[in-house]
């Protein structure tokens, strides 16, 4: 199964020269306050991650996971310290700067799909490409490639209601693979699925970064975690309590 990004567009953390370890990612006492609470939902999180890794972050509910991911991706500002993603400040960028950011660096998949019903399979997918300023036919082309690399090419013309959630899930992966993004974002990603389901979506992920796709995993399940992924960050309170390689079970 074919499931590295495109035939050499590759996300820019996998284009890296053999045997040269980038780090892709970086948060410096990266910390978020949100207005009213007590405390910090991420306190002085410092975490470096490679091109082409695998992680995942566990932790319990209010752990801060999620915000975690939301730094990353330029959703949340930090209240102090740096996030650094492709060697660009993340903390530094106006709102029009993200925007550009997030189409053309970050994908990302969420628990519940986050697919617009009143698009067909394709046209969700297409959707980040033209925002993007993609060409039509470029767009497209890269679609049909992803949808069928998914196999659920024959789906291009149906809209959401009508699959499954393991289908679901694999037209929310094409989408937030279609400009190539330089780090794949999930936030539990397997979370609505049922336990088959959800170990055939998480061995796409693990496929997608054996392909040199650069993969944040946030997950409960730590059999996913370790499945999956090649490294493990567990948050408690906000802060990262453990940074250890995955065991294999």
């Amino acid at each position: 199964m074919r499931l590295h990004p495109a035939a050499d567009a590759r996300p820019a953390g996998a284009r890296l020269a053999s045997g040269v370890m980038n780090t892709l990612i970086e948060l410096a006492e990266a910390t978020k306050k949100y207005p009213g609470d007590s405390q910090p939902a991420v306190d002085q999180v410092s975490l470096r991650i490679t091109a082409g890794e695998a992680v995942a972050v566990m932790g319990p509910s209010g752990s801060g996971k999620s915000t975690l991911l939301n730094l990353i991706a330029g959703l949340d500002r930090p209240t102090a310290g740096t996030v650094t993603v492709a060697g660009q400040r993340v903390d530094r960028m106006s709102e029009g700067m993200l925007a550009r950011y997030r189409r053309a660096q970050v994908g990302m998949i969420f628990q519940f799909f986050n697919l617009l019903d009143d698009l067909t399979v394709a046209d969700n997918v297409l959707l980040p490409a033209q925002l993007a300023g993609a060409g039509r036919r470029q767009a497209r082309e890269r679609a049909d490639e992803l949808l069928d690399s998914l196999h659920i090419e024959a789906f291009a013309n149906v809209y959401p209601a009508r699959l499954s959630g393991g289908q679901r899930q694999r037209v929310a992966i094409a989408r937030a693979l279609v400009n190539s993004p330089a780090v794949l974002l999930a936030d539990e990603p397997t979370g609505a699925l049922d336990t088959a389901t959800g170990h055939e979506i998480g061995g796409l992920l693990a496929a997608l970064n054996a392909g040199g796709q650069t993969l944040v995993l946030v997950t409960h399940n730590p059999d996913l975690a370790t499945a999956y992924a090649r490294r493990v960050v567990e948050l408690t309170d906000g802060r990262v309590t453990s940074d250890r390689t995955a065991v294999r079970r």
